[in-house]
């Protein structure tokens, strides 16, 4: 007698498995590989240059002590809210503020606000830093981001009385 053998199919059962499993594993290529809505290619590339942090290797957002430690201090928090954290820099450079947000929407509200005050600081996903204009300039080759100027309210002091 010759042995016989016997080449078993896999079961409906097992086959929807395999299908479900090799579906749900090449689910985050496809949602990586995707981009955003209404982003073009060109756009992608310009805020991922713009927001990472070249000397530190990092994109932020990040944490308060994080974007604090790559500046080269130790922050004391100040504010600890839901909408917010802000902590405190004082180094020999000088002090400087900062902040970051839970939310995008709630650094918007923060520029926002903060644009009655003007100014300039330096602007990333979801944290600020607010220090004297000097320093940003430093800090953005560090942590990336954009140094932006805020225009306050009121007549500006070139524009007012002068010769």
């Amino acid at each position: 007698m010759t042995p016989r053998t016997q080449t078993r199919q896999p079961s409906r059962g097992h086959t929807a498995r395999l299908r479900r499993g090799a579906a749900l594993a090449l689910l985050p290529l496809a949602v990586a590989c995707g981009g955003g809505e209404g982003e073009s290619a060109a756009e992608r590339k310009r805020v991922a240059a713009v927001t990472a942090a070249p000397e530190a290797g990092v994109v932020a957002p990040a944490k308060v002590e994080v974007i604090a430690g790559l500046t080269g201090c130790t922050a004391e928090i100040r504010i600890e809210a839901a909408e917010l954290r802000e902590g405190l820099c004082s180094t020999k450079q000088g002090d400087y503020r900062i902040t970051t947000f839970p939310e995008e929407r709630y650094k918007v509200t923060w520029l926002d606000t903060a644009a009655v005050y003007g100014g300039k600081y330096l602007v990333g996903t979801r944290w600020v830093v607010s220090a004297r204009p000097e320093l940003l300039e430093g800090f953005r080759a560090r942590l990336g981001g954009t140094v932006e100027e805020l225009r306050g309210i009121g007549p500006s002091a070139s524009a007012s009385f002068g010769p």
